[in-house]
């Protein structure tokens, strides 16, 4: 069963330098039928202007990975960390019981577009901790790449939740197939582009929730990007 969400459905605020939309409820965006899907409680498809940013703020008790569409993001936290995300790298800030960061866009002439992904750990209470890595381009052309998982493998960020995230950049024509073990259950966001799934024309913002299905077709209408969920 397949059940779209389409972009225009979405929360969104605008504050001039962050314009964000929200799949599900947040912050002053509330839709009791868009609290989240099982563990998966945000995706926030955020432009940041120029120079502007996220100043110093607090998290606890979720896991917190994000993935650059285009443009730098930069991060400090207060474990020490800190470095600028770019397209292709994934990076996972556990906030356990704890943990402050900033976010600003790394640069002082061009937008930075991300996606903001928050999901709701296994356990609480955890150590807080950071991890950032980098996927080649063509690890990612033309197939759903593992980015991140319960347990690392095949060199993904680890987070502390049975959920296993992953991202593809189609060509226009090019097809993935999605597939599901017997009782799991997907999210698939359209992060850039057009795509088709399941014969559905799906462009840049709309997602497709996906229960009781084990194959879902991906065809790329013109140049795309795609993340993925595979949940419990």
């Amino acid at each position: 069963m397949l059940t779209v969400r389409k972009s225009h459905e979405r929360g969104h605020a605008n504050h001039g330098w962050l314009d964000s939309y929200h799949t599900f409820s947040f912050a002053g965006y509330r839709d009791p039928a868009w609290m989240g899907f099982g563990p998966l409680r945000v995706i926030n498809d955020d432009r940041i202007a120029p120079g502007a940013g996220f100043p110093t703020h607090s998290h606890n008790d979720m896991e917190i990975v994000t993935w650059v569409l285009e443009g730098s993001l930069e991060h400090k936290d207060s474990l020490g960390n800190g470095g600028v995300i770019r397209p292709g790298d994934a990076q996972r800030m556990r906030a356990g019981h704890g943990i402050a960061h900033s976010e600003y866009n790394a640069s002082a002439t061009e937008p930075v577009h991300l996606l903001q992904i928050w999901i709701e750990p296994d356990a609480y209470g955890l150590e807080p901790g950071y991890e950032q890595l980098a996927f080649a381009p063509e690890s990612l052309a033309g197939q759903l790449r593992l980015i991140a998982s319960n347990d690392g493998r095949e060199g993904s960020v680890t987070i502390h939740q049975d959920a296993a995230m992953r991202a593809g950049r189609l060509q226009p024509g090019e097809k993935v197939t999605l597939t599901l073990a017997p009782g799991r259950r997907a999210w698939l966001h359209i992060a850039t582009g057009r795509v088709k799934v399941r014969g559905l024309p799906l462009e840049a913002g709309d997602a497709v929730a996906i229960r009781h299905e084990t194959e879902v077709e991906i065809e790329a209408i013109e140049a795309s990007e795609v993340v993925s969920f595979d949940l419990a």
